[in-house]
């Protein structure tokens, strides 16, 4: 028998999909049975945590809500289609994504983004998870604005942040902005394997991807910064280093005073951990809510915007903190790591999104960063 996709999910979760590792192919007993032309069978790719086929619905604001978007996408829709946005403040607009797994009725849109139009042009900040989505995404800039789009920032590697920028590179004059990291995910295998398992759903949306080195690469000491200015706005691209990704970018628009945070804290859903360190990712959050602390508002990469104190931010802190506690006790204690995946439980969140999902993966991740870091 195949290994089922439920299987695969308690070992490694997911956060837009990218839930495969390069041990996939040994780990199933006949690595052709019944394989799609991209080598996964359907079988693989069910998903129980997915988006509703058929419904359309868009809360009715985007910040300081626990209401969800839940809207499945046709697959016949065209690439020129403008998705919803909500205009935040005057001239920033966010895409709310579902808080869902990839799956072939949300086809890749399970994560927000955003632009700023400014006087001189557009920044965009993420890319969306597909080729097509990103088209969308430039659709739906130009149907806000004749302002070109000059800058796009990828805040990190996953795909529901930056698959669909392959779409703005096509774009002229467009500066791709990206943590330096992104160089060591594109001459991984994570990319090969996350890129196929998309295409056994969606492969249509797929169509024309490529990896985009972006024009930019941040890489100075963690906390650095990369400014420029566009139209009379100040972005500081703040490199918050390798705490949910191979690389991770926090953006501050100055005059504004929003932080893009990305993935660095979740909304109204369980982060998900198996790139990155949780200790780096507590260090990054403890420094974000310091550094911020004033911000008008904050946007993250899942979930809905917020305004201060930013509790977001605090329960994403909490919820890793407590991770590493437990599981440092259970290593202290002699558990092996199916154990602790098995009893590790929080019961007070068990009823947020995506905690059967990603939770008993993330206990699996932060046993084993432990592991590690003991002989550090």
């Amino acid at each position: 028998m195949p290994m089922r996709c439920a299987i695969r999910k308690v070992a490694l979760g997911c956060c837009g999909g990218l839930m495969l590792t390069a041990s996939f192919a040994a780990e199933k007993s006949d690595p052709h049975a019944g394989e799609s032309e991209h080598g996964y069978t359907r079988e693989e790719v069910d998903h129980d945590y997915g988006t509703e086929a058929g419904r359309v619905y868009y809360p009715e604001i985007a910040v300081d809500t626990d209401d969800a978007p839940s809207f499945a996408i046709p697959e016949e829709v065209g690439e020129e289609v403008p998705l919803k946005v909500y205009e935040v403040v005057p001239g920033t607009w966010m895409f709310y994504g579902n808080i869902a797994e990839v799956d072939e009725n949300n086809r890749g849109s399970n994560g927000n983004a955003g632009f700023v139009v400014t006087d001189d042009g557009v920044v965009v900040i993420d890319a969306l998870g597909t080729p097509k989505l990103g088209k969308r995404l430039i659709a739906t800039v130009r149907s806000v604005t004749d302002q070109p789009i000059r800058y796009l920032i990828v805040t990190h590697n996953h795909p529901d942040h930056a698959y669909g920028a392959i779409a703005f590179r096509e774009l002229p004059g467009v500066i791709i902005i990206g943590h330096k990291g992104t160089l060591k995910y594109i001459n991984s295998d994570r990319i090969e394997h996350s890129v196929t398992y998309r295409r056994t759903f969606i492969d249509p949306d797929m169509k024309g991807f490529k990896a985009v080195t972006p024009d930019v690469l941040v890489n100075d000491t963690v906390f650095a910064k990369y400014t420029f200015s566009l139209g009379g706005r100040t972005f500081d691209v703040y490199n918050t280093g390798a705490h949910h990704s191979y690389g991770d970018l926090v953006i501050h628009q100055v005059e504004d005073n929003i932080v893009w945070i990305s993935d660095l804290a979740f909304n109204n859903r369980v982060t998900f951990m198996s790139d990155g360190s949780s200790k780096a990712a507590i260090a990054a959050q403890k420094w974000v809510l310091e550094k911020f602390a004033d911000a008008r508002l904050m946007i993250p990469g899942h979930g809905s915007a917020q305004t201060k104190p930013f509790p977001m931010v605090s329960w994403t802190l909490r919820y890793m903190q407590t991770l590493r506690d437990r599981t440092r006790a259970a290593l202290d204690d002699g558990v092996d790591l199916q154990d602790a995946v098995d009893s590790i439980e929080f019961d007070d969140w068990k009823k947020v999104r995506l905690y059967g999902l990603n939770h008993r993966a993330n206990v699996g991740f932060v046993y084993r960063e432990m592991e590690i870091q003991a002989f550090e």
